[in-house]
């Protein structure tokens, strides 16, 4: 099945249909090595609303910020949380130079009722911020500490084509 259709570029955001009868949740990362908790956060967060949204950050971003090679391209990550029924969109987002006042615009540009985000975030007062502006709310989703990407590449061997 092809669910291309659900992977937009940011430059795309203001051409969607606005659907103001969904509740939308908003989530981002990195996703690079899609695992159990990965799917347990985008399933409650898509439990929290009617539509959720995955802002997936850029290769860039996880080699300049997270200090790590990708293991997949944004592109391939795109299309593993495309395929996944509870994802309605992944917008594909560029490196930023100015996070916080690209990530504002973006937050109003969708205006999700809902930013949801994992326990431990580092962002989480931003987040609670940017909810607060397109009068949101947050919602806090609990963290697996058992299962993260860091602990699968330290533990499992990686096998690239």
């Amino acid at each position: 099945m092809n669910f291309e259709h659900k992977i937009v570029p940011l430059a795309s955001l203001d051409s969607l249909p606005k659907t103001p009868e969904k509740k939308v949740v908003l989530v981002g990362g990195c996703f690079d090595i899609f695992h159990y908790g990965h799917h347990i956060f985008l399933q409650k967060a898509r439990s929290a609303g009617d539509k959720l949204i995955v802002l997936l950050e850029s290769d860039e971003y996880i080699a300049s910020v997270k200090k790590k090679q990708p293991v997949h391209t944004q592109q391939q990550r795109s299309e593993i949380l495309a395929a996944l029924e509870y994802v309605d969109l992944v917008v594909l987002l560029p490196y930023f130079n100015d996070p916080n006042e690209d990530y504002r615009v973006i937050v109003e540009k969708i205006k999700p009722q809902i930013i949801a985000y994992t326990s431990g975030d580092r962002q989480v007062r931003r987040k609670k911020e940017f909810a607060q502006m397109v009068h949101g709310t947050t919602y806090e989703v609990p963290y697996l500490s058992s299962f993260s990407s860091s602990q699968l590449i330290t533990y499992a061997p990686i096998f690239r084509d």
